[in-house]
């Protein structure tokens, strides 16, 4: 174990990430030369990183990744108004936070989201300042560039966004040469910095985090370090955050706090250096006081400090002193700095486990920001930071879209099938998650995955409805006019009375809710209800939310709300997209493709573009969508034995109108072959053993990803489902079992059986039974057809072990 010093320098360490470990090099020019001509074809592109001298050689216009990088989303204004701040304890606009987050290795990050659920879906941007998008390492890049999905949530929520410079201790492979390189000057620029300028403008982002740690640094060097800072700064707009690391004289030393060994770093004479300081774990209440001293000695505020907190491995559990930088009744110190809050997703068994943990991180144990009373220490930041928020502008939509989901909906049908992750496309979350008041059983407000208007999720209301319930959601600054209207989509599981009002306030008296009935619903789909909002012209809108309230008592209230938009007159024209092509087809297979497509972006203003395959009967398949000119689709299958498909572009307006659609042809070529149909479906299971070992791991089409590449099962009934999209004619079925991961063969399934079905309402017809496997890769042939199949395990293993572990589950067919 550790001494305490000890354990001191391994925090201090914290940003010398694990990802150093990874195996990656820098590609000599051969290898990028390759690179490029791979690239150039339908590969997925990931987001940008470099080493100084190879940003040098930089350029978006031959970069084949840098379009599907760009975001086009502006950051929006923010507010924050103190009386109606959730907490009590909270203050408004004083210590911020700022949130180094991890979202995937420094490599192979997907420029645009993946067909994945499992996925960091952050939903508390409102109590977020400043977002750095975390990551570098030695053997693949030290300077990172934030990709587009998590710039265009930010920005959606008026958070900056940084990405990272990052030079690690010699310990983590850091070499002091890298930092010579990062000042080195062409007369008197600074080649380096220039390049950090350009791709932050070029891709959309805010500025950089810089994390110097590496030592032999002297004087001199540390003064040429500054004098890039500044001289980037001339030539931005560009911000820097700057980490409490390398000091004056140019070793590095960790201050725990703003000293006069480190403060030029935030500000040199008359001259601002960087924008913030992030500084390291070890403040304490003296440091802090003295930091917010410093600070101020140097005409700067004490809130462009950020203290830092380690949450990497214990996330809430994490000892905090708390009244140290937030001190109970009394001005915060300083901001505060979040390393790796998404401990809440790393950590958890499932979405449900990890929606629990991130409220817990956020708002407290309780689940409600307004009341974060608790025996623990961590009450939530919403304990101490009052909310902020984006919804300042018309038109104002939200389909409670949380930018990821087990299908995609588009106008309330189903059109996309499979799990995905994609933030361009979450919407604004709610401000107040969750604010119920009511004088009886408080009904429970959730983000459902089950149905979907627009995306993969909406908002669900249920409970025992015995008294009025008010649900406050969002914060707002929205100015009413002669014309404007509020619309709510919603779902009742029966036709009749919604018992549902939309609840507005304004801000001559924010706290007083106004109460707009949305009436009867007709039916059990999704039904649109507008509302006019002209008796209120001139007013501010100040918070939206929904009442629900019944004449007797109901004792098993649902409701879904799919959208709730504010906006004037009707919904506008949306101009569509141009010039749609491929720039790049892969041929994974007879029956898959994968595609890099462009279009000239439409002429108006546009929320995002939707991409889809139509099938010869007209119907329509989602396959993703994006903020931008381009969109990689990670998966076309062909349908059946077709020559060509069809692909369609949609842009999307702010009020939720679509244009027509821009058109263009995929061909296919010969007769389908046999192929593992089962990679990259939607996969559901009973259960799995941990986050890491979800059912998506079983049809990602590798083995060789180490032990956690697996869907790992210990419950009571162990299966594995997966959806092959359409009926498929099915030839064999293929299972890796835990020998073909490179574990015991002790671990085999012994005993199980497959069963397939065409439809999700017929019964399951069994194809495959085996009582006495002891194969690591066990094979089935078949002559079926179905599209749903379904492993169902009754032995896991060939002792008393209690875990199935499932590395592979393949269905081959055409």
């Amino acid at each position: 174990m550790a001494s305490p010093n000890e354990e001191i320098v391994l925090k201090r360490l914290f940003l010398s990430t694990l990802l150093v470990a990874a195996t990656l090099t820098i590609p000599s020019p051969a290898h990028a030369e390759v690179q490029a001509e791979v690239l150039a074809a339908g590969n997925q592109p990931y987001a940008s990183y470099w080493h100084p001298n190879t940003l040098l050689s930089w350029d978006p216009a031959t970069d084949p990744d840098a379009r599907f990088n760009r975001s086009r989303i502006p950051r929006a204004a923010r507010a924050s108004d103190p009386t109606l701040k959730a907490n009590p304890n909270a203050r408004a606009g004083e210590g911020r936070i700022a949130s180094l987050v991890s979202f995937a290795p420094t490599s192979n990050n997907p420029s645009q989201g993946a067909p994945d659920a499992n996925y960091y879906a952050f939903p508390y941007w409102q109590y977020v300042d400043t977002l750095v998008f975390w990551g570098g390492s030695a053997s693949e890049g030290l300077i990172l560039a934030p990709n587009a999905t998590v710039i265009d949530a930010a920005h959606r929520n008026g958070v900056k966004v940084y990405g990272t410079v990052f030079f690690p201790p010699a310990a983590y492979g850091g070499q002091i040469q890298w930092v010579r390189d990062f000042v080195q000057k062409s007369g008197s620029a600074y080649p380096v910095t220039d390049k950090l300028v350009q791709v932050a403008q070029h891709y959309g982002f805010d500025g950089w985090f810089i994390n110097q740690e590496t030592g032999g640094g002297d004087t001199a060097l540390a003064t040429e370090v500054r004098n890039a800072l500044t001289y980037a700064r001339s030539r931005g707009p560009v911000e820097f955050m700057w980490y409490d690391a390398m000091t004056e004289s140019g070793p590095v030393s960790w201050q725990d706090g703003l000293t006069s060994a480190n403060d030029a770093f935030l500000q040199d004479g008359a001259t601002r250096v960087s924008d913030s300081m992030f500084l390291d774990f070890g403040w304490s209440a003296a440091k802090q006081t003295a930091s917010r001293t410093n600070a101020r000695g140097l005409g700067r505020s004490e809130f462009e400090l950020y203290a830092g907190i380690d949450t990497e491995a214990n996330g809430y559990n994490s000892s905090v002193p708390w009244s140290s930088v937030f001190p109970d009744g009394q001005p915060h110190v300083t901001g505060l700095g979040l390393y790796r809050p998404e401990w809440t997703w790393k950590s958890s068994t499932s979405r449900a486990d990890f929606y629990s943990r991130d409220a817990r991180y956020w708002v407290g144990a309780n689940g409600d920001p307004s009341n974060t009373t608790t025996t623990s220490s961590w009450k939530g930041l919403a304990s101490y930071v009052a909310e902020s928020t984006a919804v300042t502008t018309k038109p104002f939509v939200t389909s409670f879209n949380a930018g990821h989901g087990d299908f995609y909906a588009v106008g309330g049908e189903r059109l996309g099938a499979g799990g995905w992750n994609n933030l361009s496309l979450q919407d604004v979350p709610p401000t107040y998650r969750w604010i119920v008041q009511s004088t009886g059983t408080k009904l429970t407000p959730a983000v459902d995955f089950t149905d979907a208007y627009e995306g993969g999720s909406s908002l669900r209301l249920s409970g025992r409805l015995d008294a009025a319930n008010t649900v406050r959601l969002y914060q707002s600054r929205l100015p009413v006019a002669a014309d404007t209207r509020l619309s709510v989509v919603v779902k009742s599981p029966v036709a009749g009375a919604t018992n549902l009002s939309a609840a507005v306030s304004f801000t001559d008296a924010p706290a007083s809710f106004t109460y707009l009935p949305l009436g009867v619903t007709t039916g059990t789909g999704w039904e649109t209800k507008t509302l006019d909002l002209s008796g209120y012209a001139g007013r501010t809108i100040a918070q939206l939310g929904l009442r629900a309230e019944a004449a007797a008592t109901v004792d098993a209230y649902e409701i879904r709300v799919g959208r709730l938009a504010v906006y004037d007159g009707g919904i506008d024209a949306v101009a569509a997209p141009t010039g749609l092509s491929v720039l790049g087809v892969t041929d994974v297979s007879s029956t898959r493709k994968t595609l890099r497509l462009g279009w000239t972006a439409a002429s108006g203003p546009v929320h995002h573009y939707d991409v889809f395959r139509r099938d010869a009967d007209g119907t329509r398949v989602h396959l993703g969508g994006t903020t931008g000119d381009a969109y990689f689709v990670p998966r076309l299958d062909r349908a059946g034995t077709s020559a060509t498909s069809t692909i369609e572009v949609e842009a999307v307006g702010a009020e939720g109108g679509r244009s027509t659609v821009a058109r263009t042809e995929v061909t296919w070529s010969g007769d389908p072959v046999a192929s593992n149909l089962a990679v990259g479906q939607p996969a559901t299971a009973d259960s799995q053993c941990a986050t890491a070992e979800s059912p998506a791991k079983a049809v990602n089409g590798s083995v060789t990803g180490g032990t956690t590449d697996k869907w790992c099962s210990l419950g009571a009934q162990k299966w594995i489902e997966v959806d092959l999209g359409t009926t498929r004619a099915l030839s064999r079925f293929v299972v890796q079992h835990a020998g073909a991961g490179g574990e015991s063969a002790t671990w085999n399934t012994r005993a199980f059986s497959i069963e397939v079905r065409s439809a999700a309402t017929d019964p399951w017809q069994t194809v495959v039974t085996e009582t006495a496997n002891t194969a690591g890769t066990s094979t089935h042939p078949v002559t079926t057809t179905a599209r749903y199949v379904r492993l169902s395990i009754t032995t896991p293993t060939q002792t008393t072990d209690p875990a199935a572990r499932i590395y592979e589950f393949e269905a081959w067919g055409t």
